[in-house]
């Protein structure tokens, strides 16, 4: 009989069992779309639906339509995917903020 930590966290032998791969893409967002999520068209042409991270939720990063992401997707499930990075464009200085009393 099995029990404790082994029910758990399977192995085989005394090597751990592979974590699932994720395939990581570059895409743009098309559309920003209720609920957090949004439209991505991928580099391949690929449209689909995505997320973004946690970390991302907690940094409030925010993204809008046209900005450049990468993304990681399920090769199980192709049609989700999840927001890892939003990739900076150079612009110029940023506007001064205006200090409020």
């Amino acid at each position: 009989m099995i029990t404790g930590l082994f029910h758990f966290f399977p192995f085989h032998g005394s090597v751990p069992l592979a974590k699932e791969e994720l395939i990581e893409m570059n895409g743009v967002v098309s559309e920003v779309l209720p609920d957090s999520r949004f439209r991505v068209t991928l580099e391949n042409g690929h449209v689909l639906i995505a997320y973004t991270a946690g970390k991302m939720r907690k940094h409030h990063i925010r993204i809008l339509a046209g900005d450049k992401i990468t993304l990681e997707m399920s090769p199980y499930d192709v049609t989700k995917g999840r927001i890892t990075f939003r990739h900076i464009e150079t612009r110029g200085p940023a506007p001064a903020r205006r200090r409020s009393y």
